[in-house]
């Protein structure tokens, strides 16, 4: 009898404890921008704290952290370069990004369309759902309907842009990162940032 999903999903969970146990928490905290609380990292994911530790992965009230935002909270440490990397380069679109190519109709399904199908027509409940996030204004308001930034971790900017529908195109919206969110994460871990900042923009606007 095969590994069930879960099964699965916590072998890997439990490799990635096993790796974090061998790092200096401290030094990459300094690097990634978290704070250290006794022997825990601690590292925002949108407008959400987690404490990470060899233990495990948990919010502020002690709930153990889902999978799919661990995931993402074990690459961003684990893939720590040497010495801080100021968030910089070129804005880009996921499928810019090397190695995006397997993901890029899931992100693009997951986030671009879903903001557009959610929000045309409510520019206002997605600049009141982006607020919710903490987010300021972006550096595309001359070209875009809405534009605004928050950050999905602290060396992850993310630039949300939208175009309201009119009467002759329909609503667009595009997700950007900069050429340095390589640097933290890999491909799957950014899409999965992506795909959770689309279901908090919905949860906060629906």
């Amino acid at each position: 009898m095969g590994f069930g999903k879960s099964e699965v999903f916590e072998e890997t969970y439990a490799n990635y404890l096993k790796e974090i146990e061998q790092i200096d928490l401290k030094k990459r905290s300094e690097i990634l921008g978290g704070r250290m609380e006794k022997n825990h990292l601690c590292l925002p994911f949108y407008d959400q704290w987690f404490s990470i530790g060899p233990e495990g992965i948990f919010d502020v009230s002690g709930k153990r952290c889902g999978f799919s935002v661990a995931v993402v909270l074990l690459k961003y440490i684990l893939m720590c370069p040497d010495t801080p990397i100021v968030p910089g380069g070129e804005w880009l679109t996921f499928r810019d990004f090397k190695d995006s190519g397997p993901l890029i109709s899931y992100f693009t399904a997951n986030t671009n369309k879903t903001l557009e199908q959610t929000f045309a027509g409510k520019c206002q409940l997605l600049k009141d759902a982006c607020g919710a996030l903490g987010a300021k204004e972006g550096e595309f308001t001359d070209t875009y309907d809405i534009s605004l930034m928050v950050n999905a971790l602290p060396k992850i900017p993310v630039m949300i842009n939208f175009n309201d529908r009119d009467e002759e195109f329909p609503a667009a919206a595009s997700i950007l990162y900069r050429k340095t969110t390589e640097v933290y994460l890999d491909m799957e871990s950014l899409a999965i940032s992506g795909t959770w900042l689309a279901g908090r923009l919905l949860n906060h606007g629906t």
